[in-house]
């Protein structure tokens, strides 16, 4: 089977792109808002605290797979996918609040993600990151296969590489805010073979469970 995938080519059974994250887009900042004369007081933490995170873990999420569909040799795939899963940043705390955008750049540097020399983000001098960006809405399904050709029976994918953990935030002299977060890096993309193997339990063998029938030769050794 011969897949095209955006701007690489493979010619094995399956093919994967990931596309990084931290392109300078989204507000960055997010604060803690009153709602109203009735709501209560919210409680901020200091601007000078530690995180230490604890727990953290990736994990590959399939996000949207099309049924398997018998291709011929001069046959193009073309299909639509069915989303499986929504993937969103979320962060969840008790204690003083902590801005949600700090926790992900604190996760974003812990994993790798960010690269800054900066102590928070509210000291970063320009640039800013996805990552950071709580309201980042999930990748679409398009998966930017420009021609897939067969034989095979085959089914198209997509997915997202997710990150979390657990975090302290201590200040000096103050109660310490806890939580979890997590978001996302990896826009992946790929289109695998029934009739073949493939490796690993990654995005290609979530997909193959959901649309290959029992009994195919990609699920035989799953």
């Amino acid at each position: 089977m011969r897949a095209a995938i955006r701007a690489c080519t493979t010619g094995l059974a399956v093919a994967v792109l990931a596309v990084g994250l931290t392109a300078c887009t989204g507000d960055g900042k997010d604060e803690p808002k009153s709602t109203g004369k009735s709501a209560k007081a919210v409680v901020k933490a200091c601007a000078d605290g530690t995180f230490t995170w604890t727990g953290v873990k990736k994990r590959d999420r399939l996000t949207g797979v099309s049924e398997a569909r018998r291709v011929g040799a001069d046959g193009t795939f073309d299909v639509q996918l069915e989303r499986v899963y929504t993937p969103k940043p979320t962060v969840r705390a008790a204690g003083p609040a902590v801005s949600p955008a700090e926790v992900l750049f604190s996760l974003g540097k812990r994993i790798g993600e960010i690269d800054s020399d900066a102590p928070t983000l509210a000291e970063v001098d320009g640039d800013t990151y996805s990552f950071t960006d709580v309201h980042l809405a999930a990748p679409d399904l398009d998966s930017g296969l420009s021609k897939v050709t067969g034989p095979g029976e085959l089914v198209e994918y997509v997915g997202v590489r997710e990150w979390e953990g657990d975090f302290r935030y201590t200040c000096s002299g103050a109660e310490t805010t806890t939580g979890h977060a997590r978001n996302w890096t990896l826009d992946m993309a790929g289109v695998l073979s029934c009739d073949e193997s493939v490796d690993g339990d990654g995005l290609a063998l979530q997909a193959a469970h959901r649309s290959c029938a029992d009994g195919s030769p990609v699920l035989e050794k799953a």
